[in-house]
């Protein structure tokens, strides 16, 4: 299994298939929130940039993954994945565990020279309240099931880190 995923993370393929995961719950996102009126709320932004960075990964990876730009990518990837579940995780217990003294920001924090939320406001602005549950399925709500959205990408992530060091299959015509 480790060479085949060697294998993939060396073609655009599977580089694609990521970054068109990403967009579709990036697009998920935004259906939640313009189409059935669910205000984000801060850790929700932050949330989604989390998304946009395993995305971005996907990008980067289907440029040249036969480089060495396919290990800046798996960095982007896992480092994405892992600040996603950590606010994934800080989001659901904010939700499960109500505390007046622990409280997410009123408005998102961008650095001054990206500052998302002036550029794409229809994207990075949050107008609720994080600890307020809008959404659920399968007795689950949305910062939760980030959480197994998170978990994944990062196992896969480091499904195909460890399978760098594994030579992929040569598949020859005649030989088996």
């Amino acid at each position: 299994m480790l060479r085949f995923l060697n294998q993939c993370s060396r073609g655009r393929g599977a580089w694609l298939l990521l970054a068109f995961t990403a967009f579709v719950l990036e697009m998920v996102a935004l259906y939640f929130q313009h189409v059935m009126m669910l205000k984000p709320c801060v850790m929700c932004i932050y949330e989604r940039c989390a998304l946009f960075g395993v995305m971005g990964a996907g990008i980067v990876g289907a440029i040249a993954p036969k480089t060495p730009l396919r290990f800046a990518a798996l960095l982007i990837w896992l480092y994405s994945a892992v600040e996603g579940l950590r606010l994934s995780y800080e989001h659901t217990m904010i939700q499960l565990h109500p505390n007046p003294f622990v409280t997410c920001d009123f408005a998102a924090r961008f650095p001054s020279w990206l500052p998302l939320n002036q550029w794409f406001p229809g994207i990075f602005v949050a107008s609720g309240d994080c600890a307020e549950k809008q959404w659920s399925f399968l007795t689950l709500g949305m910062p939760q099931w980030l959480i197994v959205v998170f978990g994944v990408f990062l196992l896969i992530a480091l499904l195909v880190l460890l399978a760098q060091f594994f030579k992929p299959k040569r598949r020859d015509l005649f030989t088996r």
